[in-house]
């Protein structure tokens, strides 16, 4: 099959397994695996078998009947057939290791890793796992990749992970897909390999799907459920084209909204250099008032004033504390009281105003409000006053920030959301 293949690229096949005595060096290393495998507890073969059995009674015939999804990605109506196994240590040891420090990895190794699966045609499975201790399903696949120590699903890769926007993606990234009406069956990761084309419409993926692990070129951001994948990139990043572990992240990772890793370790720093008065609880990723008080107090105890001391980090307030320069903060340091809630914030309008069709003066407002807190990433042109797609998705991405999930991050702005955008 050839990455200009499209039809090719969207068949299924099933898997055949190898005779017992075959000596290829591929079914020698499932072999290893296998025996590797052979300790593990019934009642987790039990629990895997029983996974595997309402996997294949919930979803097999529909599967089976379901037209093949639009070339364009933008089909939603069948995902990805990637039933995924449960947190655990290698060779599905019941060892979960979702709390472990995200490792040193290069773009480069992701890579390199990701094609070693392809070229030894690791073939899919949610229950078995290949000779290197990694579960053969999507999450093993970029669980291997990223060289995590333990085998992590689609809900908590984003634990070693930060979300980032389309256009920053580069190789060795992935694009997550969580399903919650099918948690294990209806979810899926994909590697991202670079773009195909100037358009930024097809890239190469790197995934582990029926009948076996995979690269090809692939409509952005999937061939169905396309507009609910969402970038991510692996926080035990360095080297080739990985970020300095000091380097500025950029303002855009910080201010409302901002949900991240490095709203953690700004706070932690802040902390440390004097700021623990201001939290109650934390520090955390979700950036909050509290972030805000305890990075202008530092500005503050720096010398600094107005649109020097914000309460928004940038190149220098990440430099002074990354290299723990400056002053601390003093107990004594005057602050102002935190502003009030803004008076002139619009009511709002009525979901009558936003969804397919609707072109008004409100839709505008709303995409404008979007930029402004960080959300339009999504926005090739505009925004205007005619409801797109990309309106949609910044709007998903805001309810996202706010920890919202299902029916709450639908993409349509409801009276909650336009309140949390507005305050």
């Amino acid at each position: 099959m050839t990455l200009t293949d499209p039809l090719s690229a969207l068949l299924e096949f099933d898997e055949v397994e190898p005779e017992d005595d075959c000596i290829c060096g591929g079914c020698r290393a499932r072999r290893r695996a296998r025996s590797h495998a052979a300790s593990r507890s019934l009642h987790r073969r039990a629990a895997v078998l029983m996974a595997a059995v309402g996997t294949a009674l919930g979803g097999g015939t529909a599967a089976a009947t379901a037209a093949a999804p639009a070339p364009g990605g933008n089909s939603a109506t069948q995902p990805p057939r990637t039933p995924q196994g449960e947190v655990g240590g290698p060779y599905g040891e019941d060892a979960a290791a979702r709390s472990l420090a995200a490792q040193p990895v290069t773009r480069a190794q992701i890579i390199q890793r990701a094609q070693s699966w392809v070229d030894q045609g690791v073939p899919y499975s949610m229950s078995r796992y290949w000779s290197d201790g990694y579960r053969q399903d999507c999450s093993g696949f970029v669980s291997m990749a990223w060289g995590l120590a333990g085998n992590q699903t689609t809900w908590t890769l984003p634990d070693f992970a930060e979300r980032i926007g389309k256009n920053d993606l580069q190789p060795g990234d992935v694009l997550i897909y969580n399903n919650p009406a099918n948690p294990q069956a209806g979810s899926h990761v994909t590697i991202f390999g670079g773009w195909t084309d100037s358009s930024r419409t097809r890239y190469v993926a790197y995934e582990q799907t029926s009948p076996g692990a995979k690269k090809r070129s692939t409509p952005y951001a999937y061939w169905n459920n396309s507009a609910s994948y969402v970038p991510y990139r692996y926080t035990g990043l360095s080297g080739d084209g990985g970020t300095s572990a000091n380097a500025f992240p950029g303002a855009d990772k910080f201010g409302p909204g901002a949900d991240n890793a490095y709203v953690t370790r700004l706070g932690q720093m802040l902390v440390q250099r004097g700021g623990g008065r201001f939290y109650s609880e934390g520090p955390g990723p979700r950036w909050g008032e509290a972030d805000r008080r305890a990075t202008e107090a530092f500005q503050l105890a720096q010398g600094w004033r107005g649109s020097e001391a914000d309460g928004i980090p940038g190149k220098d307030t990440w430099d002074y504390l990354v290299h723990g320069k400056g002053r601390d903060i003093a107990a004594a340091t005057p602050l102002p009281p935190p502003p009030p809630p803004d008076p002139g914030a619009p009511a709002f309008p009525g979901p009558q105003y936003f969804g397919p069709g609707q072109d008004n003066d409100h839709v505008r407002q709303l995409g404008e409000q979007l930029v402004r807190k960080g959300f339009g990433g999504s926005y090739a042109v505009g925004p205007g006053p005619v409801w797109t797609e990309s309106d949609r998705q910044a709007v998903q991405a805001f309810q996202q920030a706010q920890g919202w999930r299902g029916a709450e991050a639908d993409g349509y702005p409801g009276p909650d959301t336009w309140r949390a955008l507005f305050s």
